[in-house]
């Protein structure tokens, strides 16, 4: 298999390249695109952490050329250069990287996840985390810019922020359609005020340019010792975003995305860099906030504190959508309970509003703010989540390159190993924040994760008890012929999880009322490895013996399963005698015993079967006509 997939032309992104570009300033870079607020200002503060007395010019040296240096290999060799190439046709994140690993290595036994779907869904668990830290932190960056124009403002700053972060999640519902043009156009005024400002400190010390060379990274090493290490928990912060560039792909394609790293990101956000270097080593004093101290104390920082502001929120508002759209496919993937997701704008499929996990995040991003209260604290928490997730990313790349293209080992290791080099000591330098706040995204991705290997297990292990009571569509039918005694005028449709077994709520219909519809289409809605099924190939039908008839539809991991809409137009092209409005849906709807005879546990099943309680139910999930639908309840032990 190639190596690499023709993006460009997956057909997930439309318009012009220059349209494209833009917008995807807007969406995808914004999160690192914002660092510069608060990255250098942790490393100076880290290192006076550790030393006793503020950084000395060798020390800002090595910073520097920490921060470049982990910015080329971690955003420009290992994700634009390498890890983008593995999309699943266009669609990039963790989740379309497990989809492209064989299939042997993702579907275990029943209630086992295989090792490479739990790398998967770990790193995706402690996206949340990030996805609820970065807001906080970026908009209390921004905010706090205000104290440095004017001292007596410090009291407002918290304030300021939560007032900020309720409107941010306030206006979710309504989608980003209305706002979206205006993304690119602040982040190209954000890029240019970083570039500009940078270009103007570097020009009074344009030897602040030489810290470009990796000398000044190892011998701020040998000069700390092991201690240094922990100073990359600090320079990480410069990357962070690394992991949404990959993730966000599919909207705009990796053409765009390096061509705008390449042309315009990375210059302006390592001027910004090297600016607040140059100007920290003129000014010392500054070294408390060397971004906002690159302007004149009054208006200009007042400006800048609103453009900031601006910025953050844009950033957020990529992080949190990006959060909607990995509950979804991960819900369309078997491993998150059903959600109410509301679509928010007709022409764009991706953009998508998930009220339960908007609410998840507010709470989480306001009581993070609530509870740190400054970035300098709340920089303590971030990092552990991404770093990880950074590590299980390339793992899973591992796996892809040698398992799924046939990479040979003396080609795919060398590039496990470089990958590896530098994600290890970053999350080993993390480590160390554990408990200064790094627990926090850690709990969070816990949570997420025991939802997702609770549910992903429960669901398999209910396949799993079917199977086993009706092992061949052929017994469960005996079944049935034998308790069934007439026929009804009517179309029944029956919800069938396994296209390869007759449903066992049809079975357990029949047995209790002995009768059944004259016209019985047995419905599998199955989900694709990939993130669209066009129309064409969106059903099959195949007609039984005694007015059976089985349909199977396909969708997406990042499409809506409307079943109606696609229903009326296989039984239009099939032939089968279909009354929109006289059909009657039969669902099941499974009660947990719980007891220690289960394979789950107690505790395990108990969970699940809140979450089974609390998941949207199916015929809302699928559009169904509630008024049309009929749920038959059946009791088992997990």
């Amino acid at each position: 298999m190639a190596d690499s997939h023709a993006t460009e032309e997956s057909g997930h992104h439309t318009g012009s390249f220059a349209a494209l570009a833009l917008a995807a300033l807007g969406v995808v870079f914004g999160d690192i695109g914002t660092s510069p607020l608060y990255t250098l200002k942790e490393c100076l503060h880290a290192v006076g952490h550790e030393t006793g007395h503020a950084a000395g010019r060798e020390d800002l040296f090595g910073l520097l050329s920490l921060i470049f240096w982990a910015m080329t290999m971690v955003v420009f060799v290992k994700y634009l250069t390498f890890v983008m190439k593995a999309d699943n046709k266009g669609e990039g994140g963790i989740f379309a990287l497990l989809a492209l690993a064989p299939r042997q290595m993702r579907a275990g036994k029943p209630g086992h996840i295989p090792l490479v779907a739990l790398l998967a869904v770990a790193g995706a668990a402690l996206l949340y985390g990030d996805g609820m830290i970065t807001p906080a932190i970026s908009v209390l960056s921004a905010v706090e810019g205000l104290q440095v124009a004017n001292p007596d403002l410090q009291a407002y700053v918290v304030p300021l922020t939560v007032l900020i972060l309720l409107g941010l999640f306030a206006i979710q519902s309504h989608g980003t359609a209305m706002v979206g043009k205006l993304f690119g156009p602040v982040m190209v005024v954000w890029f240019a005020t970083l570039a500009t400002l940078g270009l103007y400190h570097v020009s009074h010390d344009p030897q602040i340019l030489a810290a470009m060379f990796p000398t000044h990274a190892i011998d701020y090493f040998a000069r700390h010792g092991w201690g240094g290490v922990h100073i990359l928990a600090s320079v990480v912060l410069a990357v962070t975003g690394g992991e949404a560039l990959y993730a966000d792909m599919g909207h705009f394609g990796i053409r765009p995305i390096r061509w705008m790293w390449v042309g315009l990101v990375m210059p302006s956000l390592l001027l910004a860099y090297f600016g607040q270097g140059a100007h920290a080593l003129r000014h010392p004093e500054t070294f408390a906030n060397p971004f906002f101290s690159m302007v004149p104390t009054g208006a200009a920082t007042y400006a800048l504190a609103i453009l900031s502001s601006l910025a953050t929120v844009i950033a957020s508002q990529a992080l949190i959508s990006g959060a909607f759209s990995l509950t979804w496919s991960a819900m369309q993937l078997g491993y998150f309970p059903r959600v109410q997701v509301k679509h928010t704008a007709h022409d764009a499929q991706g953009q998508i509003y998930i009220p339960q996990m908007n609410f998840f995040l507010a709470v989480g991003c306001i009581l993070l703010v609530l509870m740190f209260r400054e970035s300098t604290k709340l920089a303590a928490a971030y990092g552990l989540a991404v770093t990880g997730t950074m590590v299980f990313t390339t793992l899973i790349y591992y796996v892809v390159i040698r398992d799924s293209w046939g990479w040979p080992l003396s080609r795919a290791l060398p590039l496990l190993i470089l990958f590896l080099a530098t994600d290890l000591p970053f999350l080993w330098a993390n480590l160390f924040k554990l408990f200064d706040g790094g627990y926090v995204p850690l709990l969070i991705g816990a949570a997420v994760m025991t939802v997702m290997v609770l549910w992903n297990r429960g669901r398999t292990l209910i396949a799993h008890k079917y199977h086993v009571r009706f092992p061949t569509p052929e017994s469960a039918k005996k079944r049935v012929d034998a308790r069934l005694i007439s026929r009804v005028p009517g179309t029944a449709v029956f919800m069938a999880s396994s296209a390869d077994m007759l449903p066992p709520v049809l079975v357990h219909h029949v047995e209790r009322s002995r009768t059944l519809q004259e016209t019985v289409i047995l419905l599998t809605v199955q989900t694709a490895n990939s993130p669209i099924v066009p129309a064409r190939e969106r059903f099959t039908v195949s007609p039984a013996q005694d007015g059976f008839f089985r349909l199977i539809i396909r969708y997406g991991f990042m499409q809506e399963p409307l079943v109606p809409e696609v229903l009326r137009q296989a039984v239009q092209e099939a032939g089968i005698p279909f009354s929109e409005n006289e059909v009657t849906y039969y669902l099941g709807r499974e009660s947990f015993v719980a007891s220690k005879r289960g394979r789950m546990g107690v505790v395990s099943e108990t969970i699940f079967a809140f979450l089974q309680r609390n998941a949207v139910t199916v015929d809302r999930h699928f559009g169904l006509p509630y008024r049309q639908v009929v749920e038959i309840g059946t009791q088992m032990d997990l």
